[in-house]
């Protein structure tokens, strides 16, 4: 049944914008540290990394120098996979990643033991990517890093709780443990971004405080959810129950950027998608989208993504 025009729905926005948030690990680290130890990670393209501190204590530093201290249950996410390092005190020295010996335990998690011989610490570290290409919009709205301390209570019972499974699973790795502790890691990284999203101020505001709008929030849930119907800035503000002038305006002041380049963007990075896990042809992925010319559709595919849908 179609929606009268002008009923609000309501929207979780946090349902919302993570309803794209489709993980597949890169790979996932059981690190164990003995100081004085220090370690380089380089940058990882389209990544989200992330440390949990399961025992011991040491130090995140970003590339922009700001330092952090990680202590037993602390819970670190970076989420533009920018270079940063590991260490067990601030004057550490910091052997790059890659140079370490790693034991590999499955294909896509491993163990690291580094250090002096002093005081221990172990952690779970990892890098994530998400697989659905639109979530980049939502990622490049996070901040340079994601801290959540275990001494603070704010990010809920539900956390502390896959906090603690985490680490218990990590003292002891059991059969299959590397499973458990992997599938966690996923879940972690979902409820430290939705702790950021109900937290901080600036989670508020741009496309993320469009969502929690009655009109625009509505129509972005539209698009993205139906982005292959034939929308236009007249049938989006009536579906919403605005003017379409008063749409308009109201749309590109709250998201940053027109309806119908929004439309488009996020049509293209849907199409994107589709031609990379699903086996169908560009043909096919055109004519979805409301393309009557895969040539029309290929123009609008490399101005929006920055190449051919052939390429991908």
């Amino acid at each position: 049944m179609s929606t009268p025009p002008g009923t609000w729905t309501p929207i979780d926005p946090l349902a919302e914008a993570l309803h794209f948030l489709r993980m597949n690990g890169v790979f996932y680290t059981r690190s164990e540290f003995t100081a004085p130890w220090g370690l380089e990670l380089p940058r990882f393209e389209h990544c989200l990394m992330f440390h949990l501190m399961t025992s011991g204590q040491g130090f995140l530093e970003l590339n922009s120098g700001a330092t952090y201290s990680l202590h037993p249950g602390d819970f670190a996410l970076i989420p533009h996979g920018t270079g940063h390092r590991l260490k067990s005190e601030t004057g550490a020295i910091c052997s790059p990643l890659f140079d370490l010996p790693r034991e590999a335990v499955s294909p896509r998690y491993e163990i690291l033991r580094h250090g002096g011989g002093l005081a221990p610490a172990t952690m779970i570290c990892g890098a994530v990517r998400f697989d659905h290409p639109a979530a980049q919009k939502f990622i490049q709205l996070l901040p340079p890093i994601i801290h959540l301390e275990a001494t603070r209570s704010s990010y809920g019972e539900a956390m502390s709780d896959t906090l603690r499974l985490m680490a218990a699973e990590a003292r002891t790795l059991r059969p299959g443990g590397e499973t458990i502790i992997t599938r966690l890691a996923d879940i972690l990284v979902i409820q430290a971004i939705r702790a950021w999203m109900e937290h901080d101020p600036v989670a508020q505001t741009g496309w993320l405080g469009a969502l929690r709008d009655r009109h625009i929030g509505r129509a972005i849930m539209l698009i993205q959810r139906d982005p292959a119907r034939d929308w236009s800035v007249a049938s989006l503000a009536s579906t919403v129950g605005m003017s379409r002038s008063g749409f308009a305006a109201r749309f590109t002041e709250m998201v940053g950027e027109s309806v119908m380049r929004y439309v488009v963007e996020w049509r293209m990075h849907c199409a994107l998608s589709d031609l990379k896990d699903q086996n169908v042809s560009v043909a096919t992925v055109a004519a979805r989208y409301g393309y009557q010319s895969e040539a029309a559709f290929s123009r609008t595919f490399k101005r929006v993504i920055g190449m051919t849908p052939g390429s991908v």
